[in-house]
């Protein structure tokens, strides 16, 4: 475990996070599942701010207490998942870190290779989502994780033959299909809080181009729009796609060509103008989008209005 200069602490091995929680060294270099219950550790371990060279996957059978959302809505209350990937920053004044995990997965890159997993694992975009962002389980699924990280731990206990690593690689491809599901329950059940993001959502992109905006900082961005709902870009996609069907850079062109089609109906500004008050910095860009989502040219569709 190394400090970069003015940076966070790098944790580049699975034997630098052992040595952090004051455990011995993995039996195996590339995986190794933390169980609290016979080696409780906290995350207070780890130094407060600190980027891992793996993958990391914790359950807490608790969360600091429920989370409110709005005025009333709660999530449920039998702790929950949290991700992270290499090359995160995480341990940020968020975290509680007095909650222990009970189990935590650590699995390094290099133990997928040769697996499909080693590409899809980056599909999974809870790995990106912040503290807050945590999946919460229900009893029933909470048995269902703990059951993945038992069959995980027992795997990681045996004897290793030809069979461990394909086992292994199984058994956590089942785990991520499973929390993609239970992400996906919790966008539907989260669906009244979420529409009321979408609401603050279209109200910042409302004021982005009608206090001009886009003319000093350019086009809307993704990250510009999730640090505004104080959520995580990959969050926000995921959210968009459980409500609209779109991710959100999608919803974003949606948005620009609306404001496109405003202004070229109920203006005499040029094409170029109009491209360069949405954001654009070539007016080629503006036109090539527009033709993709209308089937028309800005010119064309102007026309249509005369």
């Amino acid at each position: 475990m190394k400090k970069e200069e003015n940076g966070p602490y790098k944790i580049e091995s699975l034997a630098d996070a052992h040595r952090a929680f004051g455990l011995p060294n993995p039996r195996h270099p590339l995986i190794s599942l933390i169980n609290g219950a016979n080696n409780p550790v906290a995350m207070h371990a780890l130094p407060g701010s600190h980027v891992l060279g793996f993958y990391k996957i914790s359950y807490k059978p608790k969360l600091g207490g429920k989370l409110k959302y709005g005025q009333s809505y709660y999530d449920f209350d039998e702790g929950g998942l949290l991700f992270a990937s290499p090359g995160q920053v995480i341990g940020s004044s968020q975290d509680d870190g007095s909650i222990c995990s009970q189990y935590t997965l650590l699995i390094h890159p290099d133990f997928f290779l040769g697996y499909p997993l080693a590409k899809t694992i980056k599909h999974y975009g809870f790995f990106s989502y912040s503290t807050n962002e945590t999946l919460h389980l229900s009893e029933e699924e909470k048995g269902t994780i703990i059951g993945l990280f038992n069959m995980i731990e027992k795997e990681l206990d045996s004897r290793i033959d030809d069979f461990s690593q394909s086992v292994l690689i199984a058994q956590i491809e089942l785990l991520m299909s499973y929390a993609d599901r239970f992400y996906k329950r919790q966008f539907i059940t989260r669906k009244a809080v979420n529409h009321d993001l979408l609401q603050k959502l279209e109200d910042v992109l409302d004021r982005y181009f009608a206090d001009e905006t886009s003319l000093r900082q350019g086009l809307p961005t993704v990250s510009y729009l999730a640090a505004h709902l104080n959520l995580s870009p990959s969050y926000l996609s995921d959210m968009l796609r459980s409500l609209i069907g779109q991710n959100a850079q999608q919803y974003i062109h949606d948005k620009l060509i609306a404001a496109a089609k405003e202004k070229l109906s109920t203006t005499t500004l040029s094409v170029s103008e109009v491209a360069y008050e949405l954001g654009f910095e070539h007016s080629q860009s503006f036109s090539k989008l527009f033709k993709t989502k209308t089937n028309l040219s800005p010119l064309e569709f102007r026309r249509s209005f005369n």
